[in-house]
């Protein structure tokens, strides 16, 4: 599993066409039942095994059809979303061998665009499937779409790392994925403040403008160091999710703020981005980074000590547990009857000490 994993990884797979497939499954929690996320304790002490879950076989549940179609869209081509895919794609194994039909669209621009995600969501409406699933690129934007396609009969969740939730205003009738980014952004603060201890001032790459995971993150943070007087954020930028981006910002944060700290890196590419221009400034022994994600890239600066520490979200989980949830709601089951209206999935932050067993797990990477 771990080997075919790790290919997968590194040839960059997406599922990005109908798939009919089966699959198997960790338990989904009952209704209001919550999962653990962003402790601050390393990879090794917790095991792998509590970042990525790859030991999952379906629940007892019982498929009231024996052929589904779902569309999900998310928000871009990127190899986050690929390992999301991996666990859409073994739940539809799983299913398969039950002699249930799992045939899915996971779909997704090169560039994050809500108004792609409209676009996609309002031609999905008109082809039938059972059940419409999206990652939210911008709540504001993307509410009003959802509210009118459930208004319309369609059956609409949201999933992976950004929710519109009934908190917003939003209609979707589930979610499934990180529910705690503010807290992953909080804990991943936490624990660049008590590397600095407490004093020095940083700067905060967010991801994209409006994605509720990375403005939580960035919040989260933010809240953080408001709580220590010698701590200051002397910048924020937007870098789309972008390693190059993330770079350049990062390279004019080091020429602007020669006395600069730490960095906050809010989503994937960040990280990667930030730690290449520290190492080439030659800063890394006097920056600390933190960040969030399985980039390979990243976890090798983890490894090397550029990268402090790095929140990682168990996206195979996400997609395992997303198609469980779609079948219930195709089913026409309703949140708190088969399952809760947001599955919690996990963030675990891992340290220098645990990187190496990670790019084992993850990329087959022994060296």
């Amino acid at each position: 599993m771990f080997r075919r994993i790790a290919f997968l990884f590194l040839t960059g797979v997406c599922s990005l066409g109908l798939a009919g497939c089966g699959s198997k499954k960790a338990e989904l929690p009952s209704s209001g039942e919550e999962s653990v996320s962003g402790e601050a304790v390393s990879g090794q002490d917790r095991g792998m095994a509590g970042a990525v879950d790859f030991d999952h076989k379906l629940d007892e549940y019982q498929p009231q059809k024996k052929k589904y179609n779902f569309f999900f869209t998310y928000k871009m081509i990127h190899p986050w979303w690929d390992a999301v895919a991996l666990g859409i794609e073994e739940a539809a194994a799983q299913y398969e061998e039950k002699g249930i039909i799992i045939e899915y669209e996971y779909l997704a621009p090169n560039e994050v665009s809500a108004q792609d995600q409209i676009r996609r969501l309002s031609g999905a409406a008109k082809r039938g499937f059972d059940v419409i699933g999206v990652d939210v690129a911008d709540t504001a934007r993307l509410t009003p779409e959802i509210n009118r396609l459930i208004e319309n009969g369609q059956k609409v969740m949201t999933f992976s790392s950004s929710d519109a939730g009934r908190e917003d205003g939003c209609r979707r009738i589930a979610y499934v994925g990180n529910t705690h980014n503010y807290k992953d952004g909080a804990d991943l603060t936490e624990a660049l403040c008590k590397k600095l201890g407490y004093r020095g001032k940083v700067a905060v790459l967010v991801g994209t403008k409006g994605a509720p995971c990375h403005e939580d993150r960035a919040l989260g943070a933010q809240r953080v160091i408001a709580d220590y007087p010698e701590m200051e954020i002397v910048e924020i930028a937007y870098d789309d999710d972008n390693a190059e981006k993330a770079y350049e910002f990062t390279r004019e944060f080091l020429k602007k703020h020669q006395d600069l700290s730490g960095i906050i890196c809010c989503n994937m590419s960040n990280p990667v981005g930030a730690a290449e221009a520290v190492v080439e400034a030659g800063r890394e022994d006097e920056i600390v980074i933190v960040g969030m994600d399985h980039d390979q890239e990243a976890l090798r600066y983890l490894r090397d000590g550029v990268i402090y520490a790095l929140g990682v979200q168990d996206c195979y989980s996400i997609g395992f547990d997303t198609v469980q949830v779609a079948v219930r709601i195709a089913d026409g089951n309703l949140p708190g009857e088969t399952y809760p209206e947001k599955t919690e999935e996990t963030t675990t932050i891992i340290y220098q000490d645990g990187a190496a067993a990670m790019l084992q797990t993850l990329y087959g990477e022994t060296e």
